[in-house]
């Protein structure tokens, strides 16, 4: 094999820096900011993200990018604001996002809260939500649910009691499918998918 190029050496002291960011944030967020990528990895710090996301391919992975109010980006300045992190490449089957601990009427209460936010441009009063679930399930584990959610960061609720798509439901959640799935699913209950519980609140 021949010697490293400096011009090699750099490429991978790069992609290491690039690596440490998106993995190791020092924000309360994941991730970080196209200008704090830039920062480090100069201008062509696309590029570098190009290649990373050629390496993390194999491993099922992808370097996401979040741009500022969903959009899509159309300039260097909207991809210097975006937040860059790592996810999976392809979504998670049912079956193997019940084997990472969630429970189906846990799913059932996130994706309907998503659908009536994103049916409402990203937001509704909290109360709105809850008597659309109301119908469905118990008021207090639909509570208990939307707080895990919101702690997890697919739901963000802010002073005025306004429930607002989350950060992580953005990144991770498929728009389109999840309202083509709602449509699908017609008026079916959570519940009738769930796995069951009780109808009195947790000690």
């Amino acid at each position: 094999m021949g010697e490293t190029t400096p011009e090699q050496t750099r490429s991978k002291r790069r992609m290491s820096t690039a690596i440490a960011m998106l993995l190791f944030s020092s924000h309360r967020l994941p991730g970080v900011r196209g200008y704090e990528l830039r920062r480090r990895l100069g201008k062509n710090y696309p590029k570098v993200i190009e290649t990373l996301n050629h390496r993390l391919e194999p491993l099922g992975l992808r370097v996401k990018i979040l741009f500022e109010g969903g959009s899509e980006g159309s300039g260097p300045e909207d991809y210097d604001r975006a937040r860059y992190f790592i996810t999976l490449a392809e979504p998670l089957t049912l079956s193997e996002i019940v084997a990472a601990g969630w429970r189906i009427d846990e799913l059932a209460v996130l994706s309907a809260s998503l659908s009536l936010l994103f049916s409402r441009g990203g937001k509704a009063p909290v109360k709105d939500v809850l008597e659309v679930l109301e119908t469905k399930m118990p008021k207090w584990k639909i509570e208990s649910y939307l707080e895990r959610f919101i702690r997890r960061g697919y739901l963000f609720r802010d002073e005025d009691g306004i429930l607002h798509v989350g950060w992580r439901a953005l990144a991770e959640v498929d728009q389109r499918e999840l309202m083509r799935a709602a449509a699908e699913s017609g008026q079916r209950s959570p519940t009738e998918t769930s796995s069951g519980g009780t109808s009195s609140p947790p000690r």
